[in-house]
């Protein structure tokens, strides 16, 4: 989980403040690398004392001798060049990973413009489609993240935050009685298909929204 330091960031004006951010323990590199740099300086120092104490002058020619071979053969591929194409590689992961996360701002605007009524038969069906999609993403992200599986671990909690009314979850635990091994996510969003499908049989013209909903 990242750990931010924006506000502390922002609210610092005394002198030696970002000092004091680098030696932060929490959420640090050092933290991350402290095993891994243990390791890497014990094996350098009990290598140069071998090297300077232990071996023998004809031992040391030939120590010094695998150290020119390995790099030799070290500055084949540079480090710049395999470093650029690893970072290119983890940023364009992490970029399609985001933009692969859906948002439901673009399909509310679709919502609002496309399904007309100012009635409470309109205001219902806007609200009930976006519940249905909030719901859907919801039960999406309790699956890949802690944080809000600790948030909504069960269906108590998304029908105390008004996303799931008691009837639905019923409808939602019969399934999962009888299909223990799926996700339930798809229920949410056909339930809105098929509010969106019953609004065009009554004359609204919908054709664009449908898609929407399912993307």
């Amino acid at each position: 989980m990242t750990v931010s330091y924006t506000a502390e960031v922002a609210s610092c004006r005394h002198f030696g403040c970002f000092w004091k951010l680098l030696a932060r323990w929490r959420a640090s590199i050092y933290k991350i690398i402290w095993v891994d740099l243990l390791a890497f300086l014990a094996s350098f120092y009990c290598m140069a004392l071998l090297y300077r104490y232990v071996l023998r002058e004809s031992d040391k020619v030939i120590f010094e001798d695998i150290v020119v071979y390995c790099h030799s053969y070290g500055t084949l591929i540079p480090l710049s060049f395999v470093l650029g194409f690893y970072v290119s590689i983890i940023v364009d992961r992490w970029w399609n990973q985001y933009i692969t996360v859906p948002w439901p701002d673009p399909l509310a605007v679709y919502v609002s413009a496309l399904v007309r009524g100012q009635d409470e038969h309109g205001r219902l069906m806007r609200r009930t489609i976006m519940r249905y999609v909030c719901l859907a993403l919801t039960m999406v992200l309790t699956m890949i993240s802690p944080v809000i599986k600790r948030r909504f671990p069960n269906y108590d909690y998304l029908i105390e935050a008004g996303l799931l009314n008691a009837n639905e979850a019923n409808i939602i635990k019969a399934m999962d009685a009888k299909f223990p091994k799926h996700p339930k996510y798809w229920m949410p969003i056909m339930w809105a298909s098929s509010i969106v499908t019953r609004a065009r049989k009554g004359g609204a013209h919908l054709g664009r929204l449908l898609p929407q909903v399912h993307d």
